[in-house]
């Protein structure tokens, strides 16, 4: 099981559903300002942002790293692709990634990352991402946390240095024969200052929103057009 995939199985144990929904909320209004057709979701999880913009009529294409994300999108008859952005062809108004994916990327990796949103962009299209503010790496998002039911339990130790969140997961399932097998991995999440998306060649920053999701301005909302 890979990091990304073992994060999808205990995403349902972490309590997040409120903020998605609230991010969910905040990049369906940003995109009422902008007349799309075409949308790219970017780490698409299981699909329920793509599922609100097709219901605005949308037609809407996910891709996530997670096989195990990507089989849920599927399984709801949603069009997904376990592939990176380097491997997508397709052309659209708006791309996506909600909830962190630029922050698993280190600075060499999304630079590259973002090289690839703006060829998949066309020609007046849209790119909206956030991101972890230092204050929501260091006082939101470092600490322990623990969640269980019957069959699973989870634990989540986070530590920020260096301008990086290395997070652990550790999670116990119960078999049927009453038997727990462990998983655990750790993921790594990299700050980036704005002024590293103020520099690129083919992305301009046209607007950037700091807001609080957990606590007091924990995110940033950062809106690009192509160059």
């Amino acid at each position: 099981m890979t990091n990304l995939d073992l994060y999808a199985k205990a995403e349902h144990l972490l309590g997040i559903e409120e903020a998605t929904e609230a991010l969910y909320d905040l990049y369906r209004s940003e995109l009422d300002d902008y007349k799309i057709k075409t949308l790219l979701d970017v780490g698409c999880g299981r699909g329920g942002f793509m599922q609100r913009m097709m219901s605005d009529g949308v037609e809407c294409k996910g891709i996530d790293l997670s096989s195990v994300m990507v089989d849920e999108c599927r399984a709801k008859g949603l069009d997904a692709e376990c592939i990176d952005i380097a491997d997508e062809s397709g052309k659209y108004d708006a791309v996506v990634a909600i909830f962190d994916v630029l922050n698993f990327l280190d600075q060499e990796e999304l630079v590259k990352f973002l090289d690839g949103v703006a060829a998949r962009l066309n020609d007046d299209g849209v790119f909206i991402a956030d991101i972890n503010t230092l204050y929501g790496f260091s006082d939101v998002a470092e600490g322990t946390m623990s969640s269980e039911n019957e069959k699973e339990f989870l634990v989540v130790d986070a530590v920020f240095r260096d301008e990086k969140l290395y997070t652990q997961f550790t999670l116990f399932q119960k078999s049927e024969n009453s038997i727990y097998t462990k998983h655990q991995d750790t993921i790594v999440q990299y700050f980036h200052k704005i002024r590293v998306f103020e520099r690129l060649p083919s992305l301009k920053l046209v607007d950037k929103q700091t807001f609080s999701l957990y606590d007091t301005k924990d995110k940033t909302l950062l809106i690009f057009k192509k160059r």
